[in-house]
């Protein structure tokens, strides 16, 4: 017998699962649960450290339902990762040609620096007036390689001429074996910069003597070329900068050495102006004072105030060694005038006492001093011309009566002197 039944009145019976098998995840009823089995640790750490070489399988029934794994979110890359990495399709060979060519260009510049286009000059270039034989017939004049390649003929000229320089000295060839087109082995990048200057000014006597000194103070011409055609960037730094006004001050005094009109000009600037002036006499001072001591630690003699040079005693010696050493310790910044003038009166003191406490010396110093005087007075007398007086109306009774003194004085001295000669 058949028993009709009502679908609504039953429920599908689900089996359970057994414990000891897991839920199968590849059912598609739709009154079944769906079960999505998260990966082991270890599994899901090796997951992340595989590369995601190719294309993605195919979403399975978990990932279509629930949310992503911890597998898909441990190995899915960044944003930005994907962006940057080049794709392993991207490869040289790949490269347009236009851009390939640029980059063999750009290796070549690389390398050589300027040499690569200073070869396209030597082997295309014949400067007028060079006989057109043999190679140098299809070469054309710097003006018409200039017309070609859109640029000024004293550009061409420029690495015409770092060219032959470097021909000159054996580190390229000469401009005769070059034929238009030929390649040959460059030097370096850096040996470039050595005979190039893209300077109108290094061609001429004053550009060469600037690049020349360059060289010898172990500095690029151009730098020096540069500074040497702005005055007013010198100036300002000058005025600005401490220590560019140092080296602009060392400079000027080396220059000086050799340069007259220069110094002249200098001494003529420093007595116009009345602050340099005193500056300068100030200077001036301390450094006599500073060469008194000096002569006396160096050479062992003193020089007495009547002029005479004797040895120096030992005392006043190691006293002027003492204030030597402190000079000689002063930085350059530190002002040497009150020093100098501590260190002239003490060794002056000292001098005059060392005269004083010899007999003999104090004698001969007097005698010196005495004979200096007699001396300056007789040229003084001699110097007086009579044929004025008499030529001219200039007499005055004033003068008469200080002449009358004079000789007076010099009666009394004629007499004191006789004294003394007799009692001795």
């Amino acid at each position: 017998m058949t028993i009709a039944l009502d679908p609504s009145d039953i429920s599908p019976a689900v089996p359970a699962p057994a414990e000891s098998e897991p839920p199968t995840a590849g059912r598609t009823d739709s009154s079944e649960e769906f079960w999505v089995q998260q990966p082991e640790p270890e599994a899901a750490e090796a997951s992340a450290n595989e590369p995601d070489d190719g294309p993605a399988d195919e979403p399975s029934a978990e990932k279509a339902v629930g949310a992503p794994t911890a597998q898909e979110t441990i190995s899915e890359p960044s944003a930005q990762e994907t962006t940057d990495e080049p794709s392993a399709e991207e490869t040289v060979t790949d490269a347009d040609p236009v851009v390939v060519r640029d980059a063999k260009d750009f290796g070549v510049y690389a390398r050589t620096g300027g040499w690569s286009f200073a070869l396209k000059v030597a082997r295309s270039v014949r400067p007028g007036g060079q006989h057109a034989e043999g190679t140098a017939a299809t070469k054309v004049s710097a003006k018409a390689f200039a017309e070609l390649a859109g640029c000024s003929p004293e550009r061409v000229m420029r690495y015409y001429k770092a060219w032959d320089m470097a021909a000159d000295d054996g580190v390229v060839p000469q401009f005769e074996v070059l034929a238009p087109g030929e390649d040959i082995e460059l030097p370096d990048a850096d040996v470039w910069l050595s005979y190039y200057t893209s300077r109108n000014s290094a061609s001429s006597v004053r550009g060469q003597a600037i690049s020349a000194a360059a060289e010898a103070e172990g500095i690029r011409p151009t730098k020096a070329l540069e500074v040497a055609e702005n005055p007013t960037a010198l100036r300002a730094a000058i005025l600005a900068d401490p220590g560019t006004a140092e080296a602009a001050r060392g400079a000027l005094l080396d220059r000086m050495k050799e340069d007259p009109a220069l110094q002249t000009e200098m001494a003529r600037a420093i007595a116009r102006t009345d602050d340099l002036k005193k500056a300068v006499a100030s200077e001036a001072k301390a450094a006599d004072r500073i060469g008194y001591v000096r002569q006396i630690v160096e050479n062992g003699q003193i020089k007495t105030p009547a002029g005479q040079t004797v040895e120096a005693p030992a005392e006043l010696r190691a006293e002027a060694e003492r204030h030597l050493s402190l000079l000689d310790e002063l930085d350059d910044s530190e002002e040497a005038g009150e020093w100098a003038g501590e260190a002239y009166d003490t060794v002056k003191g000292l001098v005059a006492k060392a005269v004083e406490e010899d007999p003999a010396l104090r004698v001969q110093e007097r005698r010196t001093k005495f004979y200096n005087s007699l001396q300056k007075a007789t040229k003084v007398f001699e110097e007086l011309t009579l044929d004025e007086v008499m030529e001219e109306d200039i007499y005055e009774a004033d003068m008469l009566q200080r002449l009358e003194s004079l000789q007076e004085a010099i009666g009394t001295c004629i007499s004191a002197l006789r004294r003394a000669t007799t009692t001795s």
